[in-house]
């Protein structure tokens, strides 16, 4: 009882003795840590799935109802126009439709280091938006008013959204985050990608909106999810490094930030961030154009660095194998059913790992991530091209072909998947970064057009050997990746372009740095 007592007014005293400057400081810090916000993760995923879904949506929804739109397409044109186009107009019309998305795609990067700077980032989300929903009414109304030309002017208008949402998407969401949150955004934008193909795969099935009388249902059926995410737009905030730096905006800019880090308002931290938007600035350094940062020696390491990311991810093959997949799989010995439900079971497990993106991206550094994607992704494309080459040598080849193809989408989320989105907001500084990145977008959608429109030619002369020169790809960035990229993660953009500023000579790994540093 005693003892009891006794500590009882140990505790009692240790309350009641005076706060040491220490514990203040201490308590400070903790005070003083952003916050996750209601505006941070609204903005974070309302605009994912405001935006990067529907362009993910509008990339696969036109794979399965193919035939019956190749067929509409047909009878639409005979009726109207008593144009009859024979086979090979139609295998040229339907192209078109298919690659006007990724024209699109590319025609949207360009104009997004302009609309980015003139518009801002919550801007460009809102014209977005805008491109979206008119596809949306094209897709809805062109087989009620027998419009071929709506349908190729709908496809026009997402690819639009669809080139200027990778241009601005990682940089909104880099710079409304603290550096501590960043690496669980980061992946957003990929993932909300690849979650639009999962659902436009559930969607345009033809027990579900994929039949004769529906399909035009299915391609619109984005718009509810468009309704949902920019109905209260006027919530979204800008990037306070947009309005303090670019338009000088600099109390509408201190309360955008402390309402995304939830600092009080005469908080340490916020003064801190508002100091160093000051600081850029005060160094009347102006936005840089596309060709400013093309001739800037200092930028060309990072610039080479994001559009090798952005355009090899593309030509690593990941594309070849969504839009191929159900053909590819039945080359591989599986029946038609079987080869649909692979087809979606890859689908669904390139979403589950993509899934993983924030977690891993949060605890590990960016270049042993990207360098362990690239190393396997390399090593199971080369032994998906041997095995399916070789598929009559033995009986178990085939079911190594499918297992192939689903390690390779596995590892391909785990570095080479999400990291090309972002790396781009991570190596430029403000001025350069909308250029950077827009044009980065633009090797992006460039590279996916020539993988739609050169695979299948390739396929038929080279057969299965078509995927040997994206391992080959993979290789390379695995050397680009081990050779120049510098650690960014947990690092501001400042601290990272001094490392590449000298090209090709860049030391990327100084001695004081270890490449396990977090």
């Amino acid at each position: 009882m005693e003892k009891a007592k006794e500590s009882e007014s140990l505790q009692e005293r240790s309350l009641s003795l005076p706060e040491t400057p220490l514990m203040a400081h201490t308590k400070e810090q903790q005070q003083e840590q952003p916050q996750w916000t209601w505006a941070l993760k609204w903005a974070a995923i309302g605009s994912s799935l405001g935006a990067a879904v529907p362009v993910g949506y509008c990339t696969g929804v036109m794979n399965s109802p193919a035939e019956l739109m190749r067929s509409w397409c047909n009878e639409t044109l005979i009726a109207r126009y008593d144009l009859h186009l024979g086979e090979a107009g139609m295998e040229l019309l339907w192209s078109s439709l298919v690659s006007i998305f990724l024209v699109g795609g590319a025609i949207g990067s360009v104009a997004g280091a302009t609309m980015a700077n003139r518009f801002g980032r919550r801007g460009c989300f809102h014209i977005c938006g805008l491109l979206l929903a008119l596809g949306a009414i094209c897709f809805y109304a062109c087989r009620p008013l027998d419009s071929v030309e709506l349908l190729m002017l709908g496809r026009l208008l997402v690819g639009l959204a669809g080139g200027l949402l990778t241009a601005f998407m990682p940089m909104w969401h880099s710079e409304i985050s603290a550096l501590s949150q960043r690496s669980t955004l980061a992946p957003l934008c990929p993932m909300g990608l690849t979650l639009g193909v999962v659902v436009s795969q559930v969607c345009s099935l033809r027990s579900v909106l994929g039949g004769p009388e529906r399909w035009h249902f299915g391609l619109s059926l984005y718009g509810l999810l468009l309704v949902a995410c920019y109905a209260p737009f006027r919530w979204y905030p800008e990037s306070p490094k947009w309005l303090y730096v670019v338009k000088g905006r600099k109390e509408e800019a201190r309360r955008q930030l402390q309402l995304l880090r939830g600092y009080a308002a005469e908080n340490a931290a916020l003064q801190e961030e508002v100091d160093e938007m000051e600081l850029e600035a005060a160094s009347k350094v102006k936005a840089s154009g596309l060709v400013q940062v093309l001739l800037d020696p200092q930028l060309r390491l990072p610039l080479i660095i994001v559009c090798a990311f952005l355009g090899g991810q593309q030509l690593s093959g990941i594309n070849a194998i969504f839009y191929y997949s159900v053909s590819i799989f039945r080359k591989a010995g599986l029946s038609v059913q079987a080869s649909e439900w692979a087809n979606l079971g890859a689908g669904s497990l390139n979403l589950a790992t993509s899934m993983l993106g924030p977690v891993l991206l949060e605890r590990i550094n960016r270049r042993p991530l990207m360098l362990f994607s690239t190393f396997f992704c390399t090593a199971f494309l080369f032994l998906f091209a041997m095995m399916l080459h070789f598929i009559e040598s033995y009986s178990w080849f085939a079911m190594g072909c499918v297992g192939c193809i689903f390690l390779y989408i596995f590892f391909f989320q785990f570095g080479l998947g999400p990291i090309p989105f972002f790396i781009g907001a991570e190596l430029f500084e403000l001025a350069s970064r909308p250029a950077a990145l827009s044009l980065g977008s633009v090797v992006y959608w460039l590279c996916n057009l020539v993988i739609g429109m050169a695979f299948p030619t390739l396929q038929n002369v080279w057969g299965a050997l078509v995927f040997l020169p994206f391992s080959v790809t993979c290789l390379l960035l695995f050397g680009l990746t081990k050779r120049y990229l510098p650690e960014t993660r947990g690092r501001e953009p400042s601290e990272v372009a001094p490392l590449v500023a000298l090209g090709f000579r860049s030391k990327v790994l100084p001695s004081h740095q270890k490449p396990n540093q977090a």
